[in-house]
């Protein structure tokens, strides 16, 4: 599938960047943030921030990547001010998870909660290859990094979701297995 085209500082062209991309940009946002509303507010700050740059963007990645990349900055600023704010909060969330969820349901809810417990680099490279289905070529020019960058966050990334998910089962009194909710690397 050919990659659209777009020019620089043409509304139109940004008005199709934004259509076809928000719908992928708010759902990675709502993974990360946990919150809709911080989500929607990120994406509409990032497309702000886009539209404003819009023409002085360079061809030399794909606009979408460097929409992806706006995006995650303006997530990752958002978590870093919430993080300050939030530290009396996290003392007292730190308590144990309700007992009266359903199990199926549970294991997607937890590898949520486990993505919101990682750091924002590490989640971001695993939403972008296990919800999007990106290559880690794909993923390295997404965020401007190198390809062993993020082959290193997702490995990080994977083995500190897992020990958070077996911390969870292990605090609720359920059976821990190593994979069960971890996505696989294919």
């Amino acid at each position: 599938m050919a990659q659209p085209t777009y020019r620089p500082g043409s509304k139109e062209d940004f008005d199709r960047l934004y259509q076809s991309n928000y719908q992928r940009l708010y759902a990675t946002a709502v993974v990360l943030l946990r919150d809709p509303a911080a989500a929607e507010d990120c994406i509409q700050d990032a497309f702000v921030h886009a539209f404003k740059a819009w023409g002085r963007w360079k061809q030399d990645a794909p606009a979408e990547a460097w929409l992806y990349r706006i995006a995650l900055n303006t997530v990752t600023s958002w978590r870093r001010r919430e993080r300050i704010r939030e530290a009396g909060e996290l003392v007292r969330r730190l308590g144990r998870p309700p007992e009266h969820l359903d199990q199926s349901p549970v294991d997607q809810l937890d590898l949520i909660r486990g993505l919101r417990g990682l750091p924002v680099k590490q989640a971001a490279v695993i939403v972008l290859r296990h919800l999007h289905g990106y290559s880690n070529r794909e993923i390295a020019a997404t965020l401007g990094i190198p390809e062993g960058t993020v082959a290193s966050r997702l490995v990080a990334g994977k083995l500190r979701l897992r020990a958070l998910l077996e911390d969870d089962r292990k605090i609720d009194g359920m059976n821990t297995s190593r994979d069960a909710c971890v996505p696989s690397d294919r």
